[in-house]
């Protein structure tokens, strides 16, 4: 019996690769290359360009000038070209413009990194935190959670195949956050039934 491409748990309907595919960040290989490379920023929830503002007194100090530059003429959030809510990049290059780079040239999230240290209320956008996975909310209620493919997350696929680190495992965290306890417990056991199917073992 195949694996079906679609499964319904609650109100989400998860794309079966999730529970099948391997993912884990390497960041010592990319260098955080998600933060510097696309033609938009990152999406936004609402209510998390309020969060941006609340908390940039904590994390602006750690922003390029031309990143605080961008924030200052405008905004917290611009809305892309195809209409959506997202992060302002930096003018000129593809970074975000809440990213910034230590002496090795690695990047970091200016936010989550204060947020890290005990300042500030907000960690990162969703968006962010739940990659490789991006949530779409259909018209009749439900949320669609698919797995993105980016070819500099290459190294991520590789890693997480070669240390047998599912998509959902390595998202337990804000998978928990974002739909709770519940919902991860029962993606888990889906997950390990699909998983033990010929064909789809560890």
């Amino acid at each position: 019996m195949d694996v079906p491409s679609i499964i319904q748990i609650g109100d989400c309907l998860v794309s079966s690769d999730i529970l099948t595919e391997y993912f884990a960040c390497d960041y010592k290989v990319c260098k955080g290359a998600c933060c510097v490379i696309g033609d938009s920023g990152a999406p936004l929830d609402e209510g998390e360009e309020k969060s941006l503002r609340d908390n940039y007194g904590s994390y602006s100090c750690l922003m390029g000038e031309k990143g605080r530059e961008i924030v200052r003429t405008s905004g917290f959030a611009v809305t892309d070209s195809d209409g959506d809510l997202v992060t302002p990049l930096v003018p000129g290059s593809e970074e975000c413009v809440y990213s910034s780079f230590d002496s090795d040239g690695n990047c970091f999230c200016t936010v989550e990194r204060c947020w890290f240290a005990g300042h500030g209320t907000f960690r990162k956008p969703v968006s962010c935190w739940l990659y490789p996975v991006r949530v779409s909310r259909l018209g009749n209620g439900l949320a669609a959670l698919n797995l993105h493919r980016w070819e500099i997350c290459g190294c991520a696929f590789r890693k997480g195949r070669n240390e047998k680190i599912r998509v959902y495992e390595f998202l337990k965290e804000p998978l928990i956050a974002c739909f709770g306890e519940d919902f991860y417990q029962e993606l888990s056991e889906v997950a390990e039934a699909v998983n033990r199917r010929p064909g789809n073992g560890k």
